[in-house]
């Protein structure tokens, strides 16, 4: 493990909610310790204000982004989806800080991790669309998780994912698949410009995909390997390459 002012910085966006009557930053304990444990990089969580703050300032004191899951769904104008249910949880200050996030990082050469909703924001970046009830459009299986469940029944297994032979989840494992857990109603529909499949659910569900001919490290993963990441290898492995790919990043103005 590297030590201080070794350890990349991690920026990782945070979701605006309400708690009461305030209003709350905030970011789940298990990113930041999977990013502590398993890139052994520092975490930051950046702010997601509309107004008083620029978020795109941070990107010269970082040395990779990170993008979380979150309850929360995309806003559908984004990508010129339907209106959502009634109900639907928005969080519209996170999508404009990860969406003006996504293409300045890429261009700077800067590694980019994200998860679940995070990897859905990659895609709408790219122009790509969504599905938001994916377990209801005919030939996906069920990808949500039963709340009802405990946590690691929740984040259990759920499902086989297939890598692509000789990409980069192929690579950085080792392995030619894996089983992941699956906790979202929002999904792939039709693939961003630029984006590289890197993994498929049994469905045919898009599960990974980086972005081709970027300058840095990217890569985007529908399921949650930051669950307990340092008991599984595969997440591990993931982990580890991106912290390894924001310490290469670091270095190259040391």
């Amino acid at each position: 493990m590297t030590t201080g002012g070794n350890r990349p910085l991690i920026g990782v966006v945070s979701d605006r909610r309400m708690q009461g009557e305030h209003p709350f930053h905030m970011v789940g304990e298990k990113y930041l310790q999977a990013l502590a444990d398993g890139s052994d990089a520092n975490p930051v969580a950046l702010p997601s204000l509309a107004q008083g703050f620029d978020v795109l300032d941070s990107i010269d004191r970082l040395d990779g982004l990170f993008l979380t899951g979150s309850p929360s769904n995309l806003e559908p104008h984004h990508y010129l989806g339907e209106a959502s249910e009634p109900g639907t949880w928005h969080d519209p200050e996170r999508d404009l800080a990860a969406l003006a996030l996504i293409p300045a990082v890429i261009q700077a050469g800067m590694p980019l991790f994200a998860v679940c909703r995070g990897f859905q924001e990659v895609n709408v970046s790219f122009g790509g669309t969504l599905h938001q009830r994916v377990h209801e459009v005919p030939g996906y299986r069920v990808h949500k998780e039963n709340p009802a469940d405990p946590l690691d029944i929740q984040y259990g297994p759920s499902h086989e994912v297939e890598f692509v032979d000789g990409g980069l989840l192929h690579t950085i494992t080792g392995q030619q698949g894996a089983t992941v857990n699956s906790l979202h109603s929002q999904a792939v529909d039709s693939l961003g410009d630029e984006l590289e499949v890197e993994a498929w659910a049994e469905d045919g569900l898009v599960e990974a995909f980086t972005v081709r001919d970027a300058p840095g490290f990217t890569l985007g993963v529908q399921w949650h390997p930051e669950w307990k990441v340092l008991e599984d290898p595969v997440s591990e492995a993931i982990f580890r390459a991106f912290g390894n790919a924001c310490r290469s990043y670091r270095r190259r103005e040391l």
